[in-house]
This record gives C-alpha cells, structure tokens and sequence, in this order.
C-alpha cells in the first residue's frame, strides 16, 4: 500500500524519503517515471511530495511525483537541452553572495534572480563575509544599491562571527528555504550557524585558484528547530536559464517592468530602440548599469541555446 512522504535527500539514484510519521525511508524511483519523456536530469528532487512503497525484495520505491507548488531550474550544461531541477515547493529563495575570497559573479546573481521571478519564488540575497566587504567601501555601496534599486532584500552577514546570523534565522522560520550560491561563499558556515544541528559541511578556499571546493555533494533538507526547514544544495557554478524566451526575459527584471510603459514602442526589446525608457533609466541612475549588462548578455549569450 502507497504512503505519503517528503524527499529530504537525493544522490542522484536514491533518495531519503520522510513519511508522516517523521521516520525516514531509503528509496529508489520507479522506472516508468524516469522514461515519462521529462526533459530533466533528475526526475525526483529535495522538497518533492511523493508516493512510495515497500517492495517484496524490502527496497523502498518512489511510485508517483505529486503536483509541484514551484521549482527552481537551470540548464544542465551550457550546451545542453536538458534541465536540471534543484529544488521544489519552495517558500523563498536565499542566494548567498560574497564580494571576494571568492567574488561572486553579478550575472550569476541576475541569472538566479531571474529564474526566481519566472517561477514566483521571493528571493533573498545574503551578502555573506561582510567584514572583507567593508574594507572596499565604493564597491559594497555599489553592490547595496544596485539590488536595492532592483527591489530586492539584501541581508549583510558574517556567517563565521555571528552577524546577520539572527536575522536570517527569524526570516526562515516557518518557511521551507531554498540556500543556493557558488563554492566558497560559506554557505554550509551559515546554515550552521543558523541550525547547530545541520550537518552541512565546511570547507576552505583554494588558494591557488581563489575558488570554494564542494563540501555539498547532493542537496538535503535540514528541519529547523524553530519550525521549517533549509534545503542546502550543492555549490553552483554557472546558472543557465531555460524556457524562458528572449523577448519575455524583461518580464523578470522587475526594475525593468517599472520604468518599460514609458517605452516609445509596446513590443521594446531594450537594446537598441529609441524612446527606450528603460535605457534612459540606466543612464539616470534609477537602473544599475550592472543590471542591464546583465541583460544584455543573457539575451546575447542564451539565444544560441533557445
């Protein structure tokens, strides 16, 4: 007989499963829902409510993919049709950053900020290692304002010396909260400090190429003591965007919608138009110029893979 359960860990071809009852159960995934014709890598991920069963060899199978409330999604690879699924039935989004030690790429930032807005998550920026931050006073002011100006939250933090810490935990509780970001950013440090019961691991920076090394291998849900819960997920490279077509990308840049029905023409794809309010936004500083390069190179560079 099928029971209802949470997938709170995947690695790839088993999954932990928590049913009802709080016990949790290792599973594998029923064939036929691998070969339904899903474009994804990963047909079951962390957050997914599910069916499942144990079969008469004593193995717990996944039997049936419930309904997803939301998902967060990327583009397996840069040359690659398929997509990759992080996480699902996701109540708000943290993208932890850092300015240096290692420096976080703007539009990888705007490229997750974006999928956010196409899948109606909130998101959250965490400006994590603020203390290096403040050594370059123009830089961090640039940063603060640019995502300001956009609409977003960000939350200045010191994951290793406590601030912020409180801030961000309130901001959890309830809530099941998506924690994404390169290597390196001190995520696993910060859901630490938030939850002293995770078990996220922490690793140390490479020095030779100022880069973060994995310490997460595949994602997990970590329940806060408080109520909710964290999924942690693997360190991420690079955010390819996928169904999401060039002339709809503005849509997901909500300080572009602000100023876009000043347009001169209704169909302005804000690049080379004139009368084009949101360029004339950026050149007023009401825009961040940091953002409409962004922009720009997402409708450049992601065109070849639509």
């Amino acid at each position: 007989m099928a029971e209802r359960g949470t997938v709170i860990e995947s690695t790839g071809s088993w999954y932990k499963v928590l049913d009802e009852q709080g016990n949790t159960i290792e599973c594998r995934i029923r064939g036929r829902i691998r070969l339904d014709g899903r474009r994804s890598t990963n047909p079951a991920v962390v957050g997914d409510d599910v069916e499942w069963e144990i079969q008469p060899d004593g193995v717990g199978v996944i039997t049936q993919l419930m309904p997803r409330r939301n998902y967060i999604i990327r583009r397996a690879s840069n040359l690659s049709k398929e997509s990759h699924i992080i996480a699902a039935n996701i109540d708000q989004a943290f993208i932890v950053v850092t300015l240096f030690d290692p420096p976080t790429n703007r539009e990888f930032i705007d490229r997750y900020l974006v999928t956010c807005e196409a899948y109606h998550i909130p998101a959250i920026i965490v400006l994590n290692k603020i203390d290096l931050a403040r050594r370059e006073e123009e830089m961090l002011a640039d940063f603060l304002e640019s995502y300001t100006l956009a609409g977003y939250p960000v939350v200045e933090c010191s994951a290793a010396e406590g601030e912020g810490v409180e801030q961000i935990r309130q901001m959890c509780s309830g809530r099941t909260s998506l924690f994404s970001g390169n290597s390196g950013v001190g995520k696993s440090t910060l859901i630490r400090a938030i939850e002293p019961t995770a078990e996220a691991k922490v690793g140390e920076i490479s020095k030779a190429h100022h880069k973060g090394r994995h310490t997460t291998t595949f994602s997990h849900v970590y329940p806060l003591t408080g109520g909710g819960a964290i999924i942690d997920t693997p360190g991420i490279k690079g955010f390819g965007l996928i169904d999401i077509d060039s002339d709809e990308l503005c849509r997901y840049f909500p300080d572009f919608m602000r100023e876009a029905p000043e347009c001169g023409f209704y169909n302005c794809t804000h690049t080379h138009e004139p009368s084009c309010a949101v360029v004339r936004a950026v050149e007023e500083g009401r825009i961040a110029y940091s953002r409409y390069e962004s922009y720009l190179k997402i409708m450049d560079e992601d065109g070849k893979y639509r």
